[in-house]
């Protein structure tokens, strides 16, 4: 069980390290949208390039405090931690409602989290 806690961890890297990304893109992508929008010098183009600019922050943020966590939690899981197994837990049921791969991703999450023999792994 010891492998299947280390393939998990590195799942959540994976998944996590793709929303830091994503989130990076957003930022850029709505910066890029609202200078060209700003550029243009039309009438209400300052209110569109702000709310664009306020959109793309406000993704990026949201992308990022949805990233970390899986990020701080294959840490834990990496060192055994007993925080990180429920943190874990916590994150693997979140991820079932992104179909289809979260949801295969959380079912063997939850199948490796739950399981009596890693539980052991992880001390009190």
């Amino acid at each position: 069980m010891r492998t299947h806690v280390k393939v998990v961890a590195a799942l959540f890297i994976v998944f996590s390290a793709l929303g830091v990304v994503m989130a990076m893109f957003s930022s850029l992508f709505f910066g890029a949208l609202a200078s060209f929008v700003g550029a243009t010098g039309e009438e209400g183009a300052p209110l569109g390039a702000a709310v664009l600019g306020f959109t793309g922050l406000s993704l990026t943020i949201f992308m990022l405090a949805v990233s970390i966590p899986g990020l701080i939690c294959a840490w834990g899981l990496l060192k055994f931690r007993r925080w990180a197994r429920l943190l874990g837990i916590v994150l693997a049921a979140i991820s079932l409602l992104r179909v289809p791969l979260g949801t295969a991703f959380g079912v063997y999450a939850l199948w490796v989290l739950f399981s009596k023999e890693t539980e052991t792994l992880f001390p009190e």
